[in-house]
């Protein structure tokens, strides 16, 4: 006879609270507490506002000033070269149609139909648009109808430019995947690879053939429909590709989408790229914005999920935690990539290029602006 065990009772596990606890959280009654005091109790000791930032963004000068016509968006991280900051940037021209009109010969989104483009500045500020750097493959490769959001590594001498591609037409169920191109100079030529170096999940299941991406049987993994914008740093001895990830039937949760952050690991530049076991490695998130620091590696999360607009920093690039809620942040990040991101936690974050749209049809590519906050002051208050 199998013998029957008497359920336990549960007692709620006692909280013990210091009182400085008590008296920093302005909490009531040690006795008597709330969700979001339990809550608060588990917040990390640390809560220094090293990891706060505020923001401003400003016109630049040059070539990458607004030109009526054409998408200059994706602006990648800044490099040196000769003394020149360098940037490039996803590029096309033309109104956009979105999916109503004949998806073969339309424009669907403004990074639809872009090719590659780098500028040149030598303050950071004038820009003179130096021309195309890699363009669409042609009719039948993986690439052939759009290559953007790009972004630059230089290592040993080498540059690696990751950036997302789209192969035929741009229906709302098309998989988007990650190309990658190097050169020995920043001016080029680049070679491109021949195949993708990361792909999305093939483990979601579409339901029915209609062209509706919400409609699935299965969601499968977090990026089982596409992977974009891709981010590649060395770190540890090897290269981590960073991406977002977007699912097959895709929620609205905590008010916003359902998409989340990964990374692939490799032993060289050139992949191949191993997807982490432990992906997703965020649960909110848009733009990958990530840099090496203090030994791991930080990420700013914006725009959706229940953690947008954190700065979130990981001791071994996988684990992330949140160090700081911040207002907002300037939109698809080139960060800033000459300086000594070990500084201070948003030293990289000082200065850099986004961009912002003048209208659903065309964007330009901005600077923006941050700087330190410590205390919320009113106007003609002292701060000291």
């Amino acid at each position: 006879m199998i013998p029957i065990l008497k359920q336990r009772k549960a007692y709620p596990m006692r909280i013990e609270i210091t009182d400085e606890q008590k008296d920093f959280l302005g909490i009531t009654n040690k006795d008597k507490l709330s969700a979001a005091s339990k809550r608060a109790l588990q917040w990390p000791k640390d809560l220094s506002n090293d990891w706060f930032f505020d923001y401003k963004v400003e016109d630049l000068k040059g070539d990458l000033t607004y030109e009526e016509g054409v998408v200059r968006r994706d602006p990648s991280a800044l490099i040196k070269f000769d003394n020149k900051y360098f940037v490039w940037y996803s590029r096309s021209t033309g109104a956009t149609d979105g999916f109503a009109g004949n998806i073969s010969t339309d424009k669907v989104f403004p990074w639809d139909r872009c090719d590659l483009w780098f500028a040149t500045s030598n303050d950071g500020i004038t820009w003179k648009e130096e021309g195309l750097a890699v363009a669409r493959g042609v009719e039948g490769s993986y690439d052939d109808r759009s290559i953007f959001t790009p972004e630059i590594m230089e290592y040993e001498g080498v540059y690696y430019l990751s950036y997302q591609t789209i192969k035929g037409d741009y229906t709302v169920r098309v998989k988007n995947e990650v190309g990658l191109a190097w050169s020995n100079s920043p001016y080029g030529p680049w070679t491109k690879s021949e195949e993708p170096i990361l792909k999305p999940a093939n483990n979601g299941v579409w339901k029915g053939d209609s062209q509706n991406r919400f409609l699935v049987e299965k969601k499968g993994d977090f990026d089982s429909h596409k992977v974009h914008d891709p981010c590649i740093i060395p770190y540890n001895n090897k290269f981590y590709l960073y991406y977002k990830g977007e699912q097959m039937g895709e929620a609205i949760t905590f008010g916003g989408r359902q998409i989340r952050h990964g990374v692939a690991i490799a032993n060289h530049p050139k992949g191949p790229y191993i997807k982490s076991e432990y992906n997703p490695i965020s649960n909110s998130g848009h733009e990958i914005c990530v840099w090496p620091y203090n030994g791991g590696v930080s990420s700013l999360i914006t725009t959706d999920g229940p953690e947008k607009n954190t700065l979130q920093w990981s001791p071994d690039g996988i684990n992330f935690d949140i160090k700081s809620v911040v207002k907002g942040a300037p939109h698809a990040i080139g960060l800033n990539r000459t300086v000594d991101a070990d500084i201070h936690p948003t030293h990289i974050l000082r200065w850099g290029l986004t961009h912002e749209y003048m209208n659903d049809d065309y964007q330009y590519i901005r600077r923006f602006t941050t700087w330190k906050m410590t205390h919320h002051v009113a106007k003609g208050e002292s701060g000291e």
